[in-house]
């Protein structure tokens, strides 16, 4: 028999009495946290119509008295812990309640539709640190998005429309991995949208509508910007105050700088005779490219100003309608595009006049027969890969009518002094076919160069924007694998495809990373180059309407190059060590919008 002394028990007893003290001192002083936290929401808002007044009474100790206050959600019904606190629709007035860091275990917030005002705090992830849902929709919120809320971690659903939030929605939101609902319409924001990561977000044009000046997806594309036109708006805005005539002035101004930075000087009528002595009567030692459309040379003039002189064939437009042409194209202006200067009619022949490349062609930088050029480095190509997508992308979203290329290979992409790519050739299927159509049938049934035509084209020879998405494909491919578009070396022997019939069977067989040139491999930027593979391998997919559009390639090519600090110059640095940009997810959830 244990024999155990009166001491023993009362020592027991003790130590159950303390920790019982001690265990119910602990769970007052956790919930009366969420007490204090809905007492200073109360103190601090107006409550005309009294649902606070008149439910929200502190007069009470029984356990869980707050869960039965109108609005308030508790974790258990007898413990007063808070989960979601919704005070929807009420009338409420005043700023946003700072005493709702004091709810610590809060999930859920509900303040829309009534007066509050004010800005929403900096500090807004240390007040609801855990919040999953919070919705301010219909009040009048003012001042900016705080990129505080890219720390709210948990956060599933935001709503911030219908208020007088200004400014841009900060870009850090985008890193909300969680985010499935974000809405901002009816607001006065401005800025390009972010571009959401998260993988199960759901957005549409309606949740950024009614806003000053959003752009981007969902909305309308961002316009380019040179640097031209923002010395023609800063010139405007400093003076457009002091008077109505100063204004005009600034407009003025903004108009002349944007001409000078986009090469608009007028194109010019040039002489024959000129042309001749500016290329050795068109010496061969003078051609720098050929193609279907006809074979470039480089000029020199008597000033010593190098020029680049296309000498078209086969164009069968009479003098009127060959100038109404160059009046066309040289209105076309894009800091990727090559600049047309200038054209020449003289009986048959048909001159295009364009600013010099001096580097040449991007073909000719990735495919040297000299054996002693260094093979381009990754954080260049893929410059030039984003750089040409922006230009294509503004030939197909911005111009009116569209400009379908028809002829993209990488011997139209041209590379200045700086390696800026320039896109040369652009609307000339229209001065090499009389019919006058954007989206024209070849007569001779061959535009485009072997390894650049999409499948399609064979069976219908009508161009569309996806037949020039396909071509610019096998460009990015040439970019990240070094490989010629009709063969790839690296092949077997006994392999007898192009280049994306090469690529589409690695893809088959798991091994699309064999692509990737090994000259680029193991140097820090190896989930860059899959991820660039990835997206070119969407463009050249056999259904057109799965690839994606141009302007999505341009994004998705963005995304790529996010990792890279970019000067306002665009000097290529070495990348940072932020986060990678998720491409997978952007693939599979970018919206297909069809052949067009």
């Amino acid at each position: 028999m244990i024999m155990v002394s009166y001491s023993q028990v009362f020592a027991v007893l003790i130590s159950v009495f303390v920790w019982l003290l001690l265990g119910c001192s602990f769970l007052s002083y956790a919930t009366q946290e969420d007490i204090d936290c809905l007492k200073s929401i109360k103190a601090s808002l107006q409550d005309p119509f009294n649902y606070l007044n008149s439910s929200w009474n502190f007069n009470n100790n029984t356990e869980g008295f707050i869960c039965r206050f109108t609005g308030v959600e508790c974790w258990h019904p007898d413990e007063n812990k808070v989960l979601n606190i919704r005070l929807s629709d009420m009338g409420l007035k005043g700023e946003f309640p700072q005493g709702l860091h004091l709810c610590k275990s809060l999930t859920g917030l509900d303040l829309s539709s009534n007066s509050l005002h004010g800005s929403i705090p900096s500090n807004i992830s240390d007040v609801i640190k855990y919040v999953t849902t919070l919705d301010l929709t219909s009040n009048n919120f003012s001042g900016e998005i705080p990129k505080g809320l890219a720390n709210c971690s948990f956060i599933n659903i935001l709503k911030l429309d219908h208020n007088k939030l200004t400014g841009q929605i900060p870009p850090e939101l985008s890193l909300l991995s969680r985010l499935k609902t974000f809405s901002v319409a009816n607001n006065l924001l401005t800025g390009p949208i972010p571009r959401f990561q998260a993988p199960n977000i759901s957005i549409s044009a309606g949740d950024f509508a009614n806003n000053l000046g959003l752009c981007g997806k969902p909305l309308d594309p961002c316009q380019a910007t040179s640097k031209g036109a923002k010395t023609g708006i800063i010139a405007g805005a400093a003076i457009g105050g002091v008077t109505v005539a100063a204004i005009v002035v600034g407009i003025i101004l903004f108009f002349y700088f944007r001409k000078v930075s986009m090469f608009e000087k007028a194109v010019s009528k040039m002489r024959l005779n000129d042309l001749l002595k500016a290329t050795n009567n068109f010496n061969k030692n003078n051609i720098i490219g050929s193609g279907r459309t006809g074979t470039m040379y480089k000029g020199i003039l008597d000033d010593g100003t190098s020029l680049m002189i296309k000498r078209l064939q086969d164009s069968q437009h009479s003098d009127k309608e060959f100038a109404s042409e160059m009046a066309t194209l040289g209105s076309v202006k894009h800091q990727n595009l090559v600049p047309l200067l200038g054209f020449c009619m003289a009986k048959k022949e048909r001159l295009l006049v364009y600013q010099y490349m001096a580097n040449g062609t991007l073909n000719d930088n990735l495919h040297s027969l000299d054996d002693a050029n260094k093979a381009m480095e990754w954080p260049l190509r893929l410059k030039i890969g984003i750089r040409a997508a922006k230009g294509f992308a503004w030939l197909h979203h911005n111009c009116n009518p569209r400009i379908i290329h028809r002829n993209i290979s990488s011997k139209c992409i041209l590379l200045d002094a700086d390696f800026e790519p320039k896109i040369s050739d652009f609307g000339l299927a229209r001065l090499m076919n009389p019919i006058d159509t954007h989206l024209s049938t070849f007569v001779n049934g061959e535009f485009g160069d072997l390894g650049y035509v999409a499948p399609e084209y064979t069976r219908t020879l009508v161009a569309t924007p996806k037949g020039d998405v396909y071509s610019f494909g096998v460009v990015l491919l040439e970019l990240v694998t070094g490989e010629r578009p009709t063969h790839a070396a690296k092949a077997p022997e006994n392999f007898k495809g192009n280049l994306v019939e090469w690529i589409t069977q690695l893809s088959n067989d798991g091994k699309l990373q064999d692509a990737i040139d090994t000259s680029l491999v193991g140097k820090g930027f190896d989930n860059e180059l899959f991820q660039f593979i990835k997206v070119a391998c969407s463009c050249v997919l056999p259904p057109a309407k799965e690839r994606p559009t141009m302007f999505e390639v341009y994004q998705l090519l963005r995304a790529i190059g996010e990792r890279y600090n970019f000067t306002a110059e665009d000097e290529i640095l070495m990348p940072s060590d932020t986060g990678d940009a998720h491409l997978e997810e952007l693939i599979v959830a970018r919206e297909v919008n069809g052949n067009n």
